[in-house]
């Protein structure tokens, strides 16, 4: 395997590996997992851990453990103190490259020391210079600094052949860049850049460790901030919170004997909306944006003649980044692959390049059509209960889970029902009806005010759907499954039935294979017979009688209907 190269995504919270085999990119595993955390430390015996085992100490032993290195590359008056000892940036940055080109060669089974290193596009000559010092260190050979933007470019773009104009925002755990790359028969130019090389996730948990800490202190006088321990537990609390936060609207912060005061143990218990997080982050965001706004001008490329919008990073898994770009460019962007991952298949990619290597496309399992649910709200400026709210949207990598709150329209509601939609128009019923959850029983309100249902999806890799309705106030929840495949089968076949019709329609073909045999399958297959005929034009009154005798049919004999 003398003529591998390795992909390495050097990241500021976590770092991988790539390379390609057969064609195709792939990330490695390191300790069980493709990610590993770019933390190091020193255990009591005085040995260095690296990855996870330094994380996991990091709560108990912060003095002897370093996190996020990476926004110190290129400070040469800087040195980590780990222990007794301290370490420059580069000594502690070649550990965590060690590591990813050990477990690199174990699963490869050859000693593979030639290595491609991501980096930001907006890193000066310094960081440049440290990031080649750190593999040296590390006892790699380092064939090339890679941008991450290209690299994140270079990854999608092997899903088109013409040339394209592409806007990558990239926004990671310590350090942002936003870059307009050309890509044009293999050739990558970078047209323009701009970035902040001291922001990204880190910076949104600081924002909650300072709220965590201001709540602790409210409800029990006591400054968290000078205890050390104590707040390395608040950051892994933060991380957590803000990770969850992605994908569901609230987040619950437990920490239990977080400290004592005079012998009383204090606990941590504190809940954060998505709401509340977004307002925190919001003038980091706008910062981005501005950059985004730079990076266009600088480039000389007009929004409206972008071909794509690719969201790379671990940060841009939290929604109101996708709102932002998408409402600033007018450009639904890109993330169906993992935003974790795309740098490091970016870096493999070129790796392969360099070793003169074909590649093929990534192939990456999607959500076809967005899900979500018919909901009361403002279309066009007008009042209207046929708004559709997404909550999985089309293109996102599958399986994935996500979750979002509603609420009643009355503070005397306690039924809700739950009209599950797949497609793009802004108004539900235009799309396709894919079932309904009554929900009844809501809690009320202890205040009076209106009642919180949270509806959640998970969209697994068969394409199943599985919805929960689920009570805020006492966490009861309600559930039915969804087969989303038949419904695009139906829609892509060109039926000529109305959205709710073709809906019916999948369920009963999905019936026929369970009532193959039984009495009931003749009335069945008559059924499907004749939604050709009410498809065909046979007026309103003949598809209306079909929609009842079907819609019938489904409740007699599919319990998840």
């Amino acid at each position: 395997m003398a003529d591998v190269i390795l992909g390495i995504d050097l990241g500021t919270t976590n770092s991988l590996v790539a390379v390609v085999e057969a064609g195709r990119p792939r990330v490695l595993t390191v300790d069980g997992g493709p990610l590993l955390p770019s933390v190091v430390g020193i255990d009591e015996q005085g040995q260095r851990l690296v990855g996870h085992a330094a994380r996991n100490q990091y709560v108990a032993a912060p003095e002897r453990t370093v996190r996020s290195i990476k926004r110190q590359m290129g400070k040469s008056d800087y040195r980590a103190p780990l222990g007794e000892a301290s370490y420059t940036p580069e000594e502690i940055s070649s550990w965590i490259l060690r590591r990813l080109a050990e477990a690199a060669s174990a699963e490869l089974g050859a000693d593979v020391r030639r290595a491609v290193i991501t980096i930001p596009a907006y890193f000066s000559d310094r960081q440049r210079q440290a990031t080649l010092r750190a593999g040296e260190l590390a006892g790699l050979e380092v064939v090339r600094l890679l941008h991450e933007p290209t690299a994140a470019a270079l990854v999608y773009g092997l899903q088109r052949s013409d040339a394209e104009t592409t806007l990558v925002y990239d926004l990671g755990g310590g350090t942002f860049d936003v870059s307009v790359v050309e890509l044009d028969q293999g050739i990558t130019e970078v047209r323009a850049s701009h970035g902040n090389r001291e922001l990204g996730g880190d910076d949104f948990d600081a924002l909650i460790v300072e709220y965590l800490a201001q709540q602790f202190e409210r409800q029990h006088h006591v400054d968290l901030r000078t205890d050390r321990l104590a707040m390395s537990r608040v950051v892994r609390a933060a991380e957590a919170a803000k990770i969850r936060l992605s994908d569901h609207p609230y987040a619950e912060i437990r920490e239990e004997f977080l400290v004592t005061q005079g012998g009383k143990p204090l606990h941590l218990e504190a809940e954060l909306s998505r709401e509340r997080f977004e307002e925190m982050i919001e003038p980091l965001l706008a910062g981005t944006v501005e950059s985004v706004r730079r990076a266009l001008k600088e480039s000389g490329v007009d929004a409206r003649a972008l071909d794509e919008v690719l969201l790379v990073g671990g940060s841009t898994r939290i929604p109101r980044v996708r709102e932002l770009i998408a409402e600033e460019l007018r450009h639904d962007p890109r993330q169906d692959l993992d935003p974790d991952e795309a740098v490091a298949l970016g870096a493999a990619v070129q790796a392969a390049v360099i070793a003169g290597h074909g590649v093929d496309a990534v192939l990456v399992d999607v959500c076809p059509h967005s899900l979500g649910i018919r909901t009361l709200g403002i279309r066009a400026g007008d009042e209207s209960d046929d708004v559709f709210v997404p909550i999985i949207r089309r293109n996102t990598a599958i399986p994935v889970s996500r979750s979002e709150r509603f609420y009643t329209v009355h503070p005397d509601q306690d039924t809700v029902a739950v009209k599950v939609y797949q497609g793009e128009e802004p108004t539900a019923t235009r799309n396709t009806h894919l079932g309904e959850l009554m929900f009844r029983d809501l809690a009320e309100d202890p205040d009076g005010g209106l009642r919180e249902v949270l509806v959640a999806f998970d969209y697994d890799i068969n394409g199943i759907l599985h919805v929960a309705a689920v009570d805020r106030r006492t966490g009861r929840r309600e559930e039915m499954h969804l087969h989303t495949a038949a419904l695009t089968e139906v829609a892509a076949s060109g039926s000529s039935l109305p959205p709710e019709a073709a809906a019916l329609l999948a369920k009963l073909r999905a019936l026929q294979p369970r009532l193959a045999g039984s009495p009931d399958a003749a009335g069945l297959d008559q059924l499907i017979a004749q939604a050709e005929t009410v498809g065909g034009g046979s007026g309103a009154e003949g598809l209306a009688a079909w929609q009842e005798a079907a819609g019938g049919f489904l409740f007699e004999h599919s319990p998840e209907y």
